[in-house]
């Protein structure tokens, strides 16, 4: 649940929209409070307007759909109380690092991807239309070239065009 916390960090929408509790069908009180608690959270936070968030909430869904952040969740307790391949042992903090690396950069691959749902764009664009760097897209859509999820199509002027690949 955390990943899906920091990415709803990332997106904007806040990590607040998301509350999970376990409780037993045999607390029906305590349910009734926790609810109570919720309701009066995201009464203060305000409506939500999933239109206005179609693009991150995407690539929220994108980000959680890929194997790596499936693989990463996977394995925290074998690379932090087991070992790798390598019977290395990570700490704690070191694989929180790693996995909010992982889950920046594959939200990053979804914004991107979601802007050139609609065709061909330029890294400027691109850029512009997710609220990333110039940079930032250049690298991403290096790797999203990498697995076959983007593609350099054609140069408008000087200015080369990348499409999405597949959906």
């Amino acid at each position: 649940m955390q990943a899906v916390g920091n990415l709803l960090e990332l997106s904007e929408i806040g990590r607040d929209r998301m509350c999970l509790r376990w409780v037993s069908a045999a607390e029906g009180q305590l349910f009734a409070d926790y609810v109570k608690e919720y309701s009066d959270v995201i009464q203060e936070m305000g409506a939500f307007d999933p239109a206005e968030f179609k693009m991150p909430l995407t690539a929220v869904a994108t980000a959680l759909s890929t194997r790596r952040i499936r693989w990463m969740l996977g394995m925290e307790t074998k690379l932090t109380k087991e070992g790798n391949v390598y019977n290395e042992i990570l700490k704690e903090d070191d694989y929180q690092k790693v996995l909010l690396t992982v889950i920046e950069e594959e939200y990053h691959d979804g914004l991107i991807l979601e802007a050139l749902s609609d065709g061909p764009r330029a890294v400027k664009d691109i850029a512009m239309q997710t609220g990333l760097q110039v940079y930032t897209v250049s690298q991403r859509l290096g790797n999203l070239e990498r697995h076959s999820q983007a593609a350099f199509v054609d140069y408008v002027g000087s200015t080369p065009q990348f499409e999405r690949i597949g959906r």
